[in-house]
């Protein structure tokens, strides 16, 4: 039996990048567009992106390119966009309320359906037209609206716990913003944000630049 190629999870982590670059695309009326063309955008070389882009299929035509739209249309189909995904957030202190009235979502495949924090005094309160609820309602939340995207914004010490109710649950793929690796089962796929570590990744090249470090 020939051998299936199986894209990585860094390829899968670039098309949402070449789906981002393809809507501006066609936000600035340009609807054909070569591979170098869209590398430049995003600082991929046109062989990456053909070679990411083969996985799934031939979309573009040599000497032509890519038909900007026709591309979109088949990225957000790879990577389930044709659906609206329901989310909800745990966790709704300063970065999580900025978390919640971020836009953005329900404009890319995205749906908010429930925000949930363990402060009483918060349970009741409107973050745009969405109560916080309390985590009791978990539970029923992620079964009812068939939630398999959550996103966590709690302190470091409760995220473990966050996640094991939300993977008891039902959930299958986590966002952290909290700064703590997760011990999550096999088939639960997290993706992790810690402005901090990124920070640090920065200061090392900083630190070296103006001599602090010899």
């Amino acid at each position: 039996m020939d051998r299936i190629d199986v894209p990585s999870d860094v390829v899968i982590r670039r098309l949402p990048l070449y789906a981002r670059s393809l809507r501006y695309l066609l936000d600035e009326g340009i609807h054909s567009v070569s591979s170098q063309e869209l590398g430049e955008r995003i600082n991929v070389t046109a062989a990456q992106i053909r070679k990411d882009l083969s996985y799934f299929g031939e979309f573009g035509k040599q000497g032509i390119g890519y038909d900007v739209e026709k591309l979109l249309n088949h990225i957000e189909r790879i990577l389930g966009l044709t659906q609206r995904w329901p989310v909800v957030l745990i966790g709704v202190g300063y970065l999580g309320q900025a978390i919640a009235r971020y836009d953005g979502f329900n404009n890319q495949g995205l749906h908010m359906v429930g925000l949930f924090d363990s402060d009483p005094a918060k349970i009741g309160q409107l973050v745009g037209e969405l109560p916080i609820l309390a985590y009791a309602r978990l539970h029923d939340v992620i079964r009812e609206q068939h939630v398999r995207l959550a996103i966590i914004a709690v302190p470091a010490t409760y995220a473990q716990a966050v996640a094991d109710m939300l993977i008891e649950s039902g959930v299958r793929a986590i966002l952290n913003y909290a700064p703590v690796i997760l011990q999550t089962p096999d088939d639960v796929w997290v993706r992790y944000i810690d402005p901090v570590a990124v920070l640090h990744s920065m200061t090392y090249y900083l630190a070296r630049e103006g001599g602090e470090i010899s």
